[in-house]
């Protein structure tokens, strides 16, 4: 919101330069992002008429022009513009000049003294919208009644300081001349007043000529309209055109300058009609019908919803509500009665509309915020006081008012010893009721209350009191104070620390950490080769993906893996060990949002890379994790990975993951044309079988006793099957088994392989004798043979 300060001394005496204004405003909660005045880089510009215009000799396109500027001698001045000639007036700039690309200095062109500089538009920093028109190519022409000698800064109106404003969407209210005036005053301590709206009425009435109809009070609160007849379409004066050109608006003629102007002033959009296009002189404010096309006023049809608010007249749409006319009712140089349309819409059925037909407004970008319905009518009154003043139309009597659904501001606690305890202050009930005088916030003494205006929606509770308090009183000025309570100490939940665990460990195994994207393709499905009927394939949609490939959201992590792998490969890395810990999403049938489990990805190739060493990885990860009795159980039914080298890792009655080497038709898929071992564990698994009970073991004070094992059995038959039969049958007593020897050979039956396990027993609180060993030493045998068939060697 750009505030030209000459509109703000409308309204009270400020005399504290823009820095000081700027820092001040700022500190009270209106946030200045800049100001500028406007001419400053230009200065000793003037209008001169140009007496004479010669082609240069020694040129066949510059010209040497003598020109007034009313300094009391002419002046010779070089000139190539195209469009010079006699008789003109132009900005001419003089010795000495500033302009936005340097000074002007005396100096000879191709021979032929020059004083000065005849001056194009863009050379003067001004913009068409600045102009109100398109110039034609060359020096700018200004209009036969300017003054010479005039400053050109007084013609355009560049003599003035204008502040941004960055006005947050809760304050609907600062969007307005009137609203910083209101927090200017405040600020400052400075009267604030509103000139008093007043105007002549003919002997007419409004209702005698047009009827207001609104079928939708919930999407219209309120909708107030006034007639003006006899209307001269002229262009506004100068006064008006620098005051809307300050504020980035474009003047167009005196009808639309006014209606933009009270919009800039009260912060209400106003619009105005061509009675003569209203069919039945009727104005009704109802929802559209599917489909229904609107051409707006930058000539474009949209197409309309039954959600969206409409403006129509007996027949048809004349404007979309909040967002732009219709280009069939607009004003026209000949139009001569024009109703003026000021109204309250609901803020999100606006923004709806807005992006729906894809139109962004200075009215939708206000009214998306909420407006003030009481604002309409004072908005309303101004514009036929403007009209008034400006000399172009004659105001018809009476004005039709139709309220919607509104609902009055709620009246809120006013507790100042609250308010000072929230904010470490000592500040009077006196000085508080002060600050809200002059923020226009009633206050009830007896009842010890507060109510809001109804241009402040964003007083919603006592915190929102209490900030009016702070900001005007000063942030500045609370002291500081130590925060009470018992003192905290931050650290990561036991969740985190366990992902930093398990990347440190991971780490130190020679991995390196990737990220990828969460979104991918439904294609990575077919090339993991994932069955039609698996629900890694009922996947969550993404509602506008940027495209086919991250149109959904994975369901597994494997994909992801692949595709960095398969990068690596093809950049010719010999090796890769890489992991991942992201997220996956999975569809929940009793909630909206889907379950968002991590998952913990390994991948790797090269260098010798066999199953065993991603198995090694992640026994060495649940080693560190302290995750025990950890199984690995083999898998051949899982079409992502090799059949006959792929295992499940189960804990605690919990699947922990599954890791393997990927099918060779998968790795086709991904051009990878080598042997890649990839691992997806579940991380909320693995984190709910972490034992933190961990508790001293004393060093054994008893010698143990050793044996050895050889059996042949079937090679169908895992290893982890075998320790399991010798851990049950020995109980306590055995403290460890380990596998030390497998072969298969000549001496060995076709079917068959020989494995061989060493076996410590020990005892806790004595020594144990070969008979107690010997004991459980053939309970076990002897499951292995009745179980497994095993036959010792």
């Amino acid at each position: 919101m750009n505030l030209p300060m000459s509109w703000l001394n409308d309204y009270m005496d400020i005399d504290v330069t823009p820095k000081e204004y700027s820092d001040r405003m700022t500190m009270s909660g209106s946030k200045v992002e800049g100001f500028e005045n406007m001419g400053e880089n230009v200065q000793n510009v003037v209008a001169g008429k140009v007496l004479t215009c010669e082609d240069h000799p020694d040129s066949d396109h510059l010209h040497v022009c003598t020109v007034d500027a009313g300094t009391g001698e002419i002046l010779q001045i070089v000139c190539g513009a195209p469009n010079v000639k006699a008789g003109i007036i132009v900005p001419t700039a003089l010795v000495g000049a500033t302009l936005p690309d340097g000074k002007i200095k005396k100096g000879k062109l191709r021979g032929v003294e020059s004083c000065g500089m005849l001056c194009s538009h863009d050379e003067l920093g001004i913009t068409e919208d600045m102009l109100g028109f398109t110039p034609e190519y060359g020096i700018l022409i200004l209009p036969d009644d300017t003054p010479v000698g005039k400053d050109i800064k007084d013609i355009f109106g560049m003599n003035e300081t204008v502040v941004e404003f960055e006005i947050t969407s809760n304050r609907p209210d600062c969007f307005s001349i009137i609203g910083l005036a209101r927090e200017t005053a405040a600020t400052f301590d400075k009267k604030f007043t509103v000139p008093e709206v007043k105007f002549s009425e003919n002997g007419e009435n409004i209702s005698d000529t047009i009827s207001v109809e609104v079928l939708d009070k919930d999407k219209c609160q309120r909708y107030c309209a006034r007639m003006v007849k006899n209307v001269k379409i002229g262009p506004s004066p100068s006064w008006m055109q620098e005051r809307l050109r300050a504020c980035g608006v474009r003047p167009i003629n005196n009808i639309v300058d006014i209606t933009n102007y009270v919009l800039l002033e009260y912060g209400q959009p106003m619009h105005a009609f061509d009675l003569r296009d209203l069919a039945d002189n009727k104005i009704i404010v109802r929802r559209a019908e599917n489909g229904e096309v609107i051409k707006t006023l930058d000539e474009q049809d949209r197409t309309l919803t039954n959600d969206d608010l409409v403006i129509a007249d007996g027949k048809r749409a004349v404007a979309i509500a909040g967002v732009m006319g219709g280009f069939n009712s607009e004003v026209k140089d000949d139009t001569t009665t024009v109703i003026f349309e000021s109204a309250t819409f609901d803020g999100s059925s606006v923004r709806l509309t807005a992006q729906r037909v894809g139109l962004r407004t200075e009215a939708s970008s206000r009214y998306e915020k909420g407006l003030d319905y009481n604002n309409t009518v004072p908005a309303v009154e101004r514009a036929c006081q403007l009209v008034e003043e400006l000399g172009c139309g004659e105001n018809v009597g009476g004005m039709i008012d139709v309220m919607g659904n509104v609902t009055d501001m709620k009246t809120l606690p006013f507790r100042p010893d609250k308010i000072n305890t929230f904010l470490g202050t000592d500040i009077s009930t006196e000085q508080m009721v002060k600050y809200f005088d002059a923020l226009e916030i009633k206050t009830d003494l007896n009842n010890m209350t507060v109510t809001p205006p109804s241009f402040r929606p964003d007083l919603e509770g006592e915190a929102d009191i209490a900030e009016e308090v702070a900001r005007f009183y000063g942030y500045d000025k609370i002291p500081v104070t130590l925060l009470s309570g018992e003192a905290t100490c931050g650290k990561k939940t036991d969740r985190q620390a366990a992902q930093d665990s398990i990347m440190e460990i991971l780490t130190a195994h020679g991995m390196y950490e990737i990220y990828t994207y969460t979104f991918t393709s439904p294609s990575v499905f077919d090339k993991l080769n994932v069955p039609d009927v698996s629900p890694l394939r009922n996947a969550v949609k993404i509602s506008n993906p940027l495209g086919e490939d991250t149109s959904i959201m994975r369901t597994t992590t494997i994909a992801s893996m692949l595709d960095i792998l398969s990068r690596n490969y093809n950049y010719r890395n010999p090796s890769a060990k890489l992991f991942e810990i992201g997220k996956v999403f999975i569809p929940s049938d009793d909630k909206k949002l889907p379950d968002e489990p991590y998952k913990i990805t390994m991948g790797m190739y090269g260098n010798n890379a066999d199953f065993f060493d991603i198995k090694g990885i992640c026994e060495e990860l649940f080693a560190g994790l302290n995750v025990q009795n950890v199984k690995y159980t083999a898998v051949n039914d899982n079409p992502t990975f090799h059949p006959g080298r792929c295992a499940k890792i189960m804990a605690g009655g919990k699947t922990l993951g599954i890791i393997g080497e990927i099918h060779p038709a998968v790795c086709r898929k991904y051009g990878l044309e080598t042997s890649v071992y990839v691992g997806e564990l579940d991380f909320e698994n693995i984190f709910l079988n972490i034992k933190t009970d961990i508790k001293f073991k004393e060093l054994p004070k008893y010698p143990a006793v050793t044996r050895d094992i050889a059996m042949l059995v079937d090679k169908t038959v895992p290893v982890a099957d075998i320790e399991e039969i010798v851990k049950k049958a020995s109980g306590k007593l055995l403290e460890s088994i380990s596998l030390f020897d497998v072969y298969e050979g000549e001496q060995i039956p076709e079917g068959k392989k020989s494995v061989a396990y060493n076996a410590v027993y020990r005892a806790s609180d004595r020594s144990l004798t070969g008979d107690e060993v010997q004991k459980v030493f053939d309970k076990a045998v002897k499951n292995l043979e009745h179980q497994l068939g095993a036959q010792l060697r």
